[in-house]
């Protein structure tokens, strides 16, 4: 049977492994700089939290087996180990910003009898605001105003239920935040390979089709009129 036509890019939404082998947390500790939050270029509304500055420095709580190379931090940061870091400069990847070390203080272990011989270096990165974005034809979302703005496509949510790209948005960036869902981080397939290869630890890569967040606990959308 001929095929009609190349098969669509799965994209992840990329999560941190709670509760997994390498369940690692980062606490910041004061003095907690913040600046100004992103705005959309065209309508002018805030589309994200207000952005971290310098000293980049906090805790880190071990709950699994060992410290994991990524590590959720909070608003639109994470950390990532050196390695993975170098790896990911040296490979070619894109959409990430930053890279500044981070000054780790405390390592509480929080499982008895945890060891681990070494604490890995880290660096706080933040991913891109991206061109792709949310299919809301081809996605299941519940959200809370219609989108106003074509451009940064920015609503309230109230639940996810999965999500699809637009075709043809997305530019190639390996991490970014997708327009119509700013709070979530999408990785590219190369990225979710580059994390197989490595056995980079921490991470929790969820096809966007099959990605669920539903705080209120409303259960998946009807169909639609």
């Amino acid at each position: 049977m001929a095929s009609d036509g190349p098969s669509p890019l799965r994209f992840f939404e990329l999560r941190e492994d709670l509760h997994g082998k390498f369940d690692t947390q980062f606490r910041k500790t004061e003095p907690v700089n913040t600046g100004d939050a992103p705005r959309c270029a065209a309508c002018g509304e805030v589309i994200g939290l207000r952005t971290w500055l310098p000293p980049y420095r906090g805790d880190l709580e071990v709950y699994g087996e060992g410290l994991g190379d990524f590590v959720e931090a909070s608003g639109y940061d994470f950390l990532l180990s050196e390695r993975m870091a170098k790896a990911f400069r040296a490979e070619g990847l894109t959409g990430l910003t930053g890279f500044h070390p981070v000054e780790a203080g405390r390592v509480r272990r929080k499982r008895k009898g945890l060891k681990f011989s070494a604490v890995p270096r880290y660096v706080v990165v933040s991913p891109c605001f991206g061109r792709g974005a949310v299919d809301d034809a081809r996605s299941r979302i519940r959200r809370t105003a219609p989108i106003a703005c074509p451009e940064c496509r920015c609503t309230g949510l109230d639940s996810i239920h999965g999500y699809t790209l637009e075709d043809g948005t997305w530019q190639g960036e390996d991490v970014f935040r997708p327009r119509g869902c700013q709070g979530s981080v999408v990785v590219s397939p190369r990225f979710a390979e580059f994390v197989t290869q490595h056995g980079f630890m921490n991470v929790k890569l969820i096809p966007t089709e099959e990605f669920v967040w539903d705080p209120l606990d409303l259960g998946p959308p009807g169909p639609r009129s």
